[in-house]
């Protein structure tokens, strides 16, 4: 049978294969059991076809969804990627969304001043916004308007809004205590971004009071419940080679001299931003951590600092994203979501001890 350039149906396929549309619509749905060789007919017969399966657009005209849910995500995609607390996130978000038989949609939150967010008219049932700055701001504005379910991960939208949460500032407390019970006093930071600006510079008063990104500045503010006077840089990103480029401007001068100066400890606000500051102390000839203690945040596997383990403070990156994708779940089902918040754990490891005499 022949349907020149037209796109074959369900009902060619059906019968070409000499069924009913009815048992070649459930072969492709999955949700019936239909006998082995019934199956085998249906699928040669789509085969020869040029079938594929049901037309996803008659599906949406039908039930009014697309089955997408958008995931919002900040900055490039292509540097969010680069961090595993991102992918491990997307896989538990991912896996919650398994239930539903739901796609999902990555789109930045930051596009050009002059265009309007991509949330605006992308085919989507609902949205995960990750974090909330000021242009994360417009976009749930965006997404209110056009009244879809909208879980945001770490920032924060409202009391009207389901939010999944971490402890940033107690964490951050935790870890900058113990660094202070080893005996440093000399302590500096790195930073994430404060903004979509995304500077590597000292912080200054200026920047920190036009921050925009929450997670930073509870990091930051526990990192100041014991160390208030400490030097802090933000990185350009959470990337190994912005810790690396940040921590040597905290230990050496422009010519590669160690500063006298120095912080005795560094304490980052991530595990890939600890690992490219333990990378740059090794190249100036410090030894991690008789010479300079390192932490990091996240609990991520570093990788690139030898038989060194980390000390940092571990996250559950997956169950927060299976969180989001669970209440996600549950409003496109007609319920209510709720907020979920998590707490980080303490991990002691190698890389931190007490300053050197």
């Amino acid at each position: 049978m022949s349907t020149g350039t037209r796109r074959a149906t369900i009902a060619d396929v059906a019968r070409e294969a000499g069924v009913s549309t009815s048992t070649a619509s459930v072969v492709f749905s999955g949700k019936v059991n239909v006998a082995a060789a019934t199956r085998e007919k249906v699928l040669s017969a789509a085969t020869a076809l040029g079938y594929t399966g049901p037309d996803p657009r008659a599906a949406s005209l039908r039930t009014g969804r697309s089955g997408i849910v958008g995931v919002v995500l900040a900055g490039e995609l292509r540097h969010a990627f680069l961090d595993p607390v991102t992918t491990v996130m997307m896989d538990g978000l991912t896996d919650a969304l398994a239930s539903i038989s739901t796609g999902i949609l990555l789109l930045r939150d930051d596009p050009r001043e002059d265009e309007p967010p991509a949330i605006t008219e992308a085919p989507v049932d609902a949205v995960v916004l990750i974090g909330c700055s000021a242009r994360a701001r417009e976009v749930l504005e965006v997404v209110r308007r056009r009244g879809l379910p909208v879980v945001v991960i770490e920032g924060d939208a409202g009391i009207d809004v389901p939010q999944v949460t971490l402890d940033n500032r107690e964490a951050s407390a935790t870890i900058a205590r113990h660094v202070f019970q080893l005996g440093h006093r000399r302590a500096a930071t790195i930073t994430l971004p404060l903004d979509s600006a995304r500077e590597r510079a000292v912080l200054t008063p200026e920047r920190e009071a036009a921050a925009t990104v929450s997670v930073t500045l509870d990091r930051l503010a526990g990192f100041r419940e014991a160390f208030p006077e400490a030097v802090a840089i933000t990185a350009a990103g959470s990337l190994v080679d912005e810790g690396h480029l940040v921590a040597r401007m905290l230990l050496a001068t422009d010519d590669g001299e160690l500063r006298h100066d120095r912080p005795t400890a560094i304490i980052a606000q991530s595990d890939l931003l600890a690992v490219g500051a333990i990378r740059a102390a090794e190249e100036l000839g410090l030894h991690v951590p008789d010479d300079l203690t390192v932490v990091g945040f996240d609990g991520i596997a570093a990788d690139g600092i030898g038989s060194l383990e980390l000390t940092t403070m571990a996250q559950p990156a997956l169950e927060k994203g299976r969180a989001a994708g669970e209440q996600v779940a549950r409003m496109l089902d007609g319920e209510g979501g709720d907020s979920v918040h998590f707490a980080c754990e303490f991990r002691p490891g190698e890389t931190a001890g007490p300053p050197a005499v």
